[in-house]
């Protein structure tokens, strides 16, 4: 999100009206909208790597990945945003019956973080994703150096795990998935800064 609203609109409904039909992505929260940023080379490829390798293991189950176009709905603070990744197991819920393009269970929401966005990914919409009640784990990954940290839900407490370098597997039980920080990084160069 960018540090000041592109505009305000005037109810949510206006936002999805003008969303669904925009070729930018914006979120929303409190009637003012924000433009997205553009992905760079290594956000793209870190995200096709992790979201890609769930998919694989997310074979035969009653689980779905998406990479950056599903927006989710966050009913209790009234935002609406683009994760990078997210997966939910089970019946998908949806905010609406007409469009079905509003998740509202994600299971696991994951954010690629860039110099622009990692104060805002780590900060606030940490705890906006927080208070979703379906969210179990929300994994942030670095684009120039091998990091992610994994917040864990479990009950109303929640752990942070940090990972750094190439060997730690991160495990999401709560989709019974794994990532090693190998899969993550492969083929992005982490000398482009």
């Amino acid at each position: 999100m960018a540090a000041f609203p592109e505009s305000r609109i005037s109810s949510p409904e206006a936002y999805l009206a003008m969303e669904r039909i925009s070729p930018v992505k914006h979120e929303y929260l409190n009637g003012n909208i924000f433009q997205m940023a553009g992905a760079s080379v290594e956000h793209g490829i870190i995200t096709v790597n992790i979201s890609s390798t769930i998919n694989v293991q997310f074979k035969g189950r009653e689980c779905n990945v998406f990479a950056s176009d599903m927006r989710v709905f966050i009913p209790a603070i009234g935002f609406y945003t683009y994760p990078d990744i997210v997966a939910v197991c089970g019946k998908r819920e949806m905010a609406d019956d007409d469009h079905f393009d509003n998740l509202l269970n994600p299971t696991v929401i994951v954010e690629v973080l860039s110099k622009s966005t990692a104060q805002y990914d780590t900060g606030r919409k940490l705890d906006h994703y927080r208070s979703i009640d379906s969210l179990q784990h929300y994994l942030m990954v670095w684009q120039d150096v091998k990091r992610a940290l994994l917040y864990s839900r479990r009950d109303d407490d929640w752990s942070l795990q940090d990972f750094i370098g190439g060997e730690p597997v991160i495990e999401m039980p709560a989709i019974n998935c794994k990532l090693s920080m190998d899969e993550i990084y492969d083929k992005v160069d982490l000398r482009v800064k």
